[in-house]
């Protein structure tokens, strides 16, 4: 099957039709008519870069499952940022990074989250505990009952996988 073709003017008429609709049904999920408009527009831009192969029956449905996708990763990285900027609050003031530096951190954590759910879960779960909890290779294998050689071959399958995400 090829990819479904929308020209410009269909786009429109299309993005005219729909996006009332849509915009209503994020706004009812996030309580805020500028964030769902945002979300929206992640939408269509998922949309326009996704191209079915075959017609699209049920466009609302479509983009519903569309929009699911973008809310479950602005709440996932709405989550993310909550949870770094506690353990910042927690930090002595005179390590309190920037707004600029936030960005970047929440950013790059985003992206290392992002990686890591493309990894097998035991190999995301012996990562973390390296990293976040600072566990020697033998605890790990330990608590996970796994071999030191299987926490080595999946520390090197979520560094490999961070390391190409960021790069």
């Amino acid at each position: 099957m090829t990819p479904q073709i929308l020209t410009d003017g269909a786009f429109r008429a299309f993005y005219r039709e729909h996006n009332p609709w849509l915009q209503g049904w994020l706004r009812r999920r996030l309580g805020c008519t500028e964030q769902a408009a945002d979300l929206a527009q992640d939408t269509y831009l998922q949309y326009l870069t996704s191209q079915p192969t075959e017609p699209i029956i049920e466009p609302r449905a479509y983009l519903t499952t569309l929009a699911k996708r973008v809310l479950f990763n602005f709440w996932r990285r709405r989550d993310l940022e909550h949870s770094y900027l506690e353990a910042l609050s927690a930090s002595p003031a005179q390590y309190v990074p920037s707004e600029e530096e936030r960005a970047l951190i929440i950013d790059t954590l985003t992206t290392i989250d992002h990686a890591l759910r493309g990894v097998p879960p035991l190999a995301r779960q012996a990562f973390l505990l390296s990293q976040l909890y600072e566990m020697p290779y033998h605890a790990i294998a330990d608590q996970l009952g796994i071999s030191v050689m299987t926490v080595r071959r999946y520390m090197k399958q979520a560094l490999t996988a961070c390391c190409l995400a960021i790069h």
